[in-house]
């Protein structure tokens, strides 16, 4: 498996091209269409779908566009569904004052959901706190962490849906993942599962 970070995306959001094979996807989206086009081409890919690990603005601040261009769906926690249509929700209204809506998800996940796009699997580990609909991508021994593990400390939990006990719980469940796992997180650098944990516990 090949883990490309197409960032600097917007607001410094990571945007992961994982891919194996010819088979791609994308975790979170940031990447301006016509850059992850060129990317994709570069490499012979065929994407398959977006995968977002929560639907705050700048995790699918692309999103429309990519999917039009690339004519795939993007996946989203069920409890995360009602947020890509909502400025307040998404928090891009918290910020900026002004609304800003995005499609909805055409897929919705689930904990424990298994992902399969070819040669790639992703399990899903739902771990609120974040938002309601937070989740991590298990792939192998790597981690797409999204906002809900940095390699310094976590996702701030003011925001719609955020809740600080659940995220410290989500944390703990996180540590019972094998420690040398790999973590890509939805900004900032990768990290070794342990090391990342090892500020917070």
């Amino acid at each position: 498996m090949e883990i490309l970070n197409l960032s600097p995306g917007g607001f410094a959001c990571a945007c992961y091209l994982v891919y194996k094979q010819q088979d791609a996807v994308l975790i979170d989206c940031s990447v301006d269409a016509d850059i992850l086009q060129r990317e994709l081409a570069l490499r012979q890919l065929r994407l398959h779908a977006i995968l977002c690990t929560h639907g705050h603005f700048d995790h699918i601040l692309t999103a429309d566009a990519v999917r039009k261009q690339c004519d795939v769906p993007l996946f989203l926690h069920q409890k995360d569904a009602d947020m890509p249509a909502d400025g307040i929700k998404n928090a891009y209204s918290v910020f900026f004052g002004k609304e800003r809506c995005w499609q909805p998800a055409q897929r919705l996940f689930a904990d424990g959901d298994t992902l399969t796009f070819g040669d790639l699997t992703f399990t899903v580990m739902h771990t609120p706190g974040h938002t309601a609909g937070s989740s991590v991508f298990v792939c192998d021994n790597t981690v797409f962490t999204g906002d809900t593990l940095f390699v310094h400390g976590y996702g701030r939990t003011d925001l719609y849906s955020g809740d600080g006990a659940q995220l410290r719980r989500s944390l703990q469940a996180l540590s019972l993942l094998p420690p040398t796992h790999r973590i890509y997180p939805g900004h900032g650098s990768p990290a070794v599962l342990e090391q990342a944990l090892s500020h917070l516990f």
